[in-house]
């Protein structure tokens, strides 16, 4: 019997993301994975994602029942026996015996054949007595870093940072809202577009934080023809709020812009300025000007350190490279290849970029600095650092701001304060029902 695609392809993207730091999401959405099914896109998408969000959990149980030391079992044979644990585990509706005969099918294939009566073995042992994590049922528990971590398969290093940060009640909702299949979120502005997406089966929610965005209750957008799926941007609501942030201006720069989410709402929201979408790399500023049609919009491929040219903007977005932990329940393999030790290298690379693109605006302009992190030296430490060396900008209070937009109907979340922490934008996942991000406004004076 063959191996089901999805599990083939699940099983390559796990390989590569593990051994070559790949991305989940672009494997996923990769012109190689347009081949398979509807169905089998989605199998493939829930094995991948469910086994980075619980692989620290799936690996214990594999330990608990293995001759073998994990780190001594080959890359190929981990990989098929995390693949079948989390299907065994969690996946109610997949016959055991068919997750077991396909993982030591994928060890074959792997070219791994002395093992596969060890994954076998081993599975069958699992199949017997799998032990099944039930999110409502952790909803209470972890009183510790330590007990979080074990609990809702986090570095134990990151939740006891958290805790430091933002108190165990906090933790344990961010850590929470981390192993939840996230809410899908887009930027929609046509009535029209909404009419004709529910006449195709798509069906919508309003935004939780904006009324230009619409959450998908049911449906799968990958579905729609593709000049229908060119109108939609898929972006959480936090990425939408930080754009909107941004402000207006007749000439707005947007550093570090791919995938062109914010570049979308902002040239939406400035429809006769001139925008600036920069990005680093080349294939990357490729796709963004795909995805951004609008006829004021410059894409540009370019170091944010370095943007090549001589204008003065009114407004610049600056959402740098960071460590994405607000993100880790879109992106869980963060989570798993994350050190301590990068965040300094972050911050340094953080603050270089912001000091640049600072010298760019025009005075009386404003720069809003944001990250998709939740830790400290990426945002207050950045932007404090950078303030005592550019004396001629003042921090702004974003509630400012968010009241003007909560004021023009843009922002429809009644809290602002929840939304503020100090002068600063912070949505907390579990908190807010959104992707964690933070966003500094900085004024020239």
């Amino acid at each position: 019997m063959p191996i089901s695609p999805a599990r083939v392809a699940a099983f390559e993207i796990l390989l590569r993301v593990d051994q070559q730091n790949a991305f989940t999401a672009e494997l996923l959405h990769s012109s190689a994975r347009q081949t398979l099914s509807g169905p089998d896109h989605r199998l493939a998408m829930e094995l991948v994602m469910g086994v980075l969000r619980w692989r620290s959990v799936l690996d214990l149980e594999i330990a608990s029942r293995s001759s073998i030391k994990l780190a001594r079992i080959d890359p190929e044979v981990l990989t098929a026996l995390r693949l079948a644990a989390y299907q065994l585990m969690f996946l109610d509706r997949i016959p055991a015996r068919a997750a077991i005969h396909e993982s030591v099918e994928l060890v074959k294939r792997a070219r791994k054949r002395s093992a596969a009566p060890f994954a076998n073995a081993l599975l069958r042992e699992l199949a017997r007595s799998p032990t099944r994590p039930a999110l409502q049922a952790l909803v209470a528990k972890g009183e510790s870093g330590s007990e979080l971590a074990r609990l809702f398969a986090h570095p134990q290093w990151l939740v006891e940072r958290w805790i430091h940060e933002f108190g165990i009640d906090v933790a344990r909702e961010i850590c929470l809202y981390d192993q939840r299949i996230p809410e899908t979120a887009i930027t929609i502005y046509e009535a029209s577009l909404v009419r004709e997406l529910e006449t195709r089966g798509i069906k919508l929610a309003p935004g939780r934080l904006l009324g230009s965005s619409r959450r998908v209750v049911t449906g799968d957008l990958a579905e729609l023809p593709p000049p229908l799926q060119a109108q939609i941007t898929i972006q959480d609501e936090a990425s939408q709020l930080v754009a909107l942030l941004t402000g207006t201006g007749s000439r707005i720069l947007d550093c570090c812009a791919a995938p062109g989410g914010k570049t979308r709402v902002l040239a939406e929201s400035n429809p006769s300025a001139l925008i600036i979408a920069g990005e680093l790399h080349p294939h990357r500023a490729r796709r963004l000007r795909k995805q951004v049609t609008a006829g004021n919009v410059r894409v540009i491929a370019a170091d944010a350190r370095a943007i090549p040219v001589s204008v003065a903007f009114d407004s610049i977005l600056v959402d740098v490279p960071c460590s994405g932990t607000g993100t880790l329940a879109r992106n869980p393999e963060i989570k798993w290849r994350l050190k301590p030790e990068d965040l300094v290298d972050l911050q340094a690379r953080q603050a270089a970029i912001l000091r640049s693109v600072m010298r760019q605006l025009v005075s009386g302009g404003t720069v809003v600095y944001s990250t998709c992190s939740l830790e400290k030296e990426e945002n207050e430490e950045v932007v404090e650092q950078t303030l005592s060396l550019e004396t001629s900008f003042r921090l702004v209070d974003c509630r400012e701001r968010l009241q003007q937009l909560q004021t023009d109907g843009k922002l429809v979340w009644k809290d602002i304060a929840s939304l503020a922490r100090g002068p600063y934008l912070r949505t907390t996942p579990g908190v807010h029902p959104c992707d964690g991000l933070f966003a500094a406004v900085l004024k020239k004076m």
